[in-house]
């Protein structure tokens, strides 16, 4: 079986060395979030998710969740609802959420952190709370008061929870396909009818209603993706009082056998003429679904590199007890019988990758939910304005990068166990068929891709680039020569000219040919993220060095950031190739020369 430890010391250092977050919570006016409730919420988490979640994981994995045809009720895995008791116990529902309505206002870069170790603890467990986050910020920002009240209490106290229902069996990605209908009634309500896929956490046993919202059309919209509203429609119908009343017509019609996250529902849910309410105006709904959106994407780069690490501390354990044949260069453990595996250079290969992805990860992901903070919260317009382009920006590098990472990392991790890692005994093959999912839910890295390089390059001339080229220059100019990073300043410096060249190249092909967007776009999300963590590297250097830290703290980041910088950053070279290959090599081939 797993095991998981909360990686407190790096969260620290992450938070409070790297990115100042004790000064940048008195800039955005969160005055009561000091340095000890800072440090008194991660302690608490870790204590949560390490004793409460963590050992009922393999008991979701093998459990799993029990489906009723008769009824269409779901039953989720043993401990599951008790573990949620304490969660909601814990005030943790409301961690980040707006006080007017049950929440305690904290900052979402601190919420990130909570998640982190939730879902290394347990990765399906956590999906029940995680989707009601979207939700509660959709309400939040386009329901009517009633609605808040109605909808958005309960769902911020965790009495209930929420979905997001999206997906149909013919529409997927494109939502302008979708055919779920709903029709006005006299009371202001709107009868809803359609069926929806894959509705994560749709129907369970861990509270008493559960809220989803759900994209709909008008009998009026028109086609395509103009014309799709998005409609509150709870399992029990809830009065503008918020009194919860008879069950509505809408019920899960059977769920999915996955090859992971088993302990995780997965619905299929029908709706028949059920009793919703319009949220925000009408054929706009995919203004509000993209706020739900743009919140899971951040939060399932969390699941990877949560899992990552979970991962990483599991094969470093293990690399360090197994013992198997002599170091290269002679006996490292004369008195052992043999050395442990982790003097082999190979195994180290394996680790140090894992871990200088999940360390610079947990960089970028917290630097992502800060500037969500400063987004909603800086008392400038214009650093607010910045702020909002450079975390939608990099949304899909970390999206996607955490995601794909994390399949790596979990396979590697299990590598290092040789075939003992294929055996369900020490639970790493959990981890790697649990990883397979991020990639592919609220966005697969493909649509990242797209993202990142048609929606957040190409339609604004690359805003978000040049904000965070900006941040390296301003890095490398602070500590220009500083002979202790001059190693890592100069490819730094010269990684974000050549991207800033890839990108002008090629949005200038696109403009002859649109295809070539498609074919870079996968690898240019990857040169991108691996830039991305090469800024931080650099940074956690520095900052290592300028701080009180231990002297063992800081050799273990140079040494991780010179591997990073070795190893792992010349991977661009293969992207930068391949981008500049042009769609030529993807779009010559015929399809009926595919094969048969």
């Amino acid at each position: 079986m797993s095991t998981y430890k909360a990686p407190l010391a790096d969260l620290r250092f992450a938070l409070h060395d790297v990115l100042g977050v004790d000064r940048e919570f008195t800039a955005l006016g969160y005055d009561e979030v000091t340095p000890d409730i800072v440090d008194a919420v991660l302690e608490e988490a870790a204590r949560f998710t390490e004793t409460a979640l963590a050992p009922i994981n393999a008991i979701g994995d093998e459990v799993g969740c029990k489906f009723d045809p008769a009824t269409g009720d779901v039953v989720a895995p043993p401990g599951f609802k008790q573990a949620f008791d304490q969660f909601v116990e814990g005030g943790w529902t409301g961690l980040t959420n707006d006080p007017n309505y049950g929440g305690q206002g904290m900052p979402e870069v601190l919420g990130a952190a909570l998640t982190e170790m939730v879902d290394a603890a347990n990765l399906a467990w956590g999906n029940f709370p995680m989707l009601s986050h979207g939700a509660v910020e959709a309400l939040n920002r386009y329901g009517e008061e009633w609605q808040k009240e109605a909808f958005l209490r309960p769902l911020v106290e965790g009495r209930w929870t929420g979905t997001m229902c999206l997906t149909e069996p013919h529409a997927g990605t494109d939502l302008g396909l979708l055919k779920t209908r709903a029709e006005p009634n006299a009371d202001g309500s709107y009868s809803v009818t359609g069926t929806k896929i894959f509705i994560t956490c749709g129907e369970h046993d861990l509270v008493p209603n559960i809220v989803h919202l759900v994209l709909a059309r008008l009998p009026d919209a028109p086609p395509g993706p103009k014309g799709i509203s998005l409609f509150v429609v709870p399992k029990f119908k809830v009065g503008k009082d918020g009194a919860m009343g008879e069950r509505n017509a809408l019920r899960c019609g059977s769920i999915e056998h996955k090859m992971g996250i088993h302990g995780s529902v997965t619905c299929v849910m029908n709706f028949d003429g059920a009793q919703g309410w319009l949220v925000g105006e009408a054929n706009k709904g995919l203004q509000a679904m993209f706020v739900m959106m743009n919140s899971a994407r951040l939060g399932v780069g969390l699941q990877g590199l949560g899992l990552s690490e979970r991962a990483y501390q599991n094969a470093l354990r293990y690399a360090r007890e197994r013992l198997q044949t002599r170091s290269l260069s002679g006996a490292k453990f004369p008195e052992k019988p043999a050395d442990p595996i982790i003097v082999h250079p190979d195994v180290r290969r394996m680790l140090l990758s894992i871990k200088s992805l999940v360390e610079g990860s947990r960089l970028m992901a917290l630097h992502a939910y800060s500037l969500l903070d400063a987004s909603h919260h800086a008392k400038d317009a214009n650093e607010r304005a910045q702020a909002e382009t450079l975390v939608g920006f990099l949304t899909p590098i970390a999206k996607a990068c955490q995601t794909e990472w994390s399949i790596e990392n979990t396979y590697n991790a299990l590598q290092c166990f040789g075939g003992h890692g294929y055996i369900r005994e020490h639970g790493m093959e959990q981890l790697a068929r649990d990883a397979r999912i991020t990639t592919l839910y609220e966005g697969t890295t493909g649509i990242q891709s797209l993202d990142l390089i048609g929606r957040k390059t190409a339609s604004t001339q690359g805003a978000g680039l040049k904000l965070f080229i900006a941040m390296i220059e301003d890095f490398a100019k602070q500590h220009e020569g500083d002979a202790a990073l001059a190693e890592f300043i100069d490819p730094l410096k010269a990684k974000a000219a050549e991207w800033a060249q890839l990108t002008t190249g090629v949005l200038q092909r696109a403009a002859q040919n649109p295809e070539e967007l498609g074919a870079a776009s996968t690898d240019y999300l990857f040169y991108s993220g691996y830039v991305v963590l090469a800024y931080w590297w650099a940074r956690s250097v520095a900052t290592a060095n300028a701080s009180a830290q231990t002297a063992a703290f800081k050799q273990a980041k140079l040494d991780t950031a010179r591997f990073y910088f070795a190893r792992m950053l010349p991977r661009t070279l293969s992207h930068k190739a391949a981008i500049e290959s042009g769609a030529t090599p993807l779009m010559a081939m015929p399809a009926e020369l595919f094969g048969d």
